[in-house]
């Protein structure tokens, strides 16, 4: 607020202009826009798209994008998508993630490090990449680390040490969900585990993978929602945000003080 009140002293900002900063919310009727969310939090309000019309949809990325916020619209299917995108052709479709995006500005990472992203089969990309370009939109280094399961776990030791290397992992699997308590056992940095609704009928949509990685035996392994691969990507970024000194709420890319 003091901020904007120097700004319309010295003449940057109109009233007008500073009255619409000042707004907490903008009232669409179906829908609260929460403008302030990246100056609370340091992310845009983040729409989930399952639920609402492509008429709804568009009219909040409306509302953001004359806020100049960035957009991000996760749970979108591409029929829906589709229809979003003829109202707003300037936004990316992100196929197997379901995600809508557009970027207010350009913005250059300055983050070290990445965020390893591990799914344990095919069946569970659609979670792990609503993940991995969750935690990119929100300036991360991902790196991807898909189909290393236990059932083949050769696979994932041999790329064991790339992974040891990341700020934190995300580790996304379906069926018994081992793959959290296999990666916790390897790594030295946390374990953010999605257990995902992917399993036959004993799997019970996914819970059998979430009591798995709630009872997992290695130590540093959170565990999100099933499914839940924004929520997943949102703690690793946050983590991430951290190990690269970043501080502050006012934005992605606030350096933390080295004085």
């Amino acid at each position: 607020m003091e901020k904007i009140l120097r700004q319309v002293q010295a003449g940057e900002l109109t009233i007008e202009e500073a009255m619409k900063s000042l707004a907490t919310y903008e009232e669409l009727g179906f829908a609260k826009v929460d403008h302030h969310r990246k100056q609370r939090q340091g992310f845009p309000e983040v729409i989930f798209g399952e639920g609402k019309t492509p008429e709804q949809i568009a009219a909040i990325i409306t509302a953001m994008k004359e806020n100049q916020d960035d957009v991000v619209v996760t749970r979108v299917e591409k029929e829906k998508a589709e229809e979003i995108l003829k109202r707003h052709p300037e936004l990316s479709y992100h196929d197997t993630a379901r995600i809508l995006s557009w970027k207010a500005k350009e913005t250059v990472k300055t983050r070290t490090g990445y965020i390893a992203v591990l799914c344990a089969g095919t069946s569970d990309l659609p979670v792990a990449e609503e993940a991995a370009i969750i935690a990119e939109l929100f300036g991360s280094n991902v790196r991807r680390f898909y189909d290393v399961g236990v059932a083949g776990i050769h696979r994932l030791l041999e790329h064991a040490e790339e992974i040891q290397g990341a700020t934190v992992s995300v580790v996304v699997a379906g069926m018994e969900g081992a793959l959290a308590s296999v990666v916790g056992g390897l790594v030295s940095h946390p374990v953010i585990a999605v257990p995902t609704s992917i399993g036959y009928g004993a799997s019970f949509k996914g819970v059998s993978a979430l009591l798995t990685m709630l009872n997992s035996c290695a130590s540093g392994v959170s565990v999100v929602n099933i499914d839940n691969g924004f929520g997943g990507a949102y703690q690793a970024v946050m983590i991430d945000r951290i190990a690269n000194g970043e501080e502050g709420v006012d934005g992605y890319r606030t350096q933390a003080s080295t004085e």
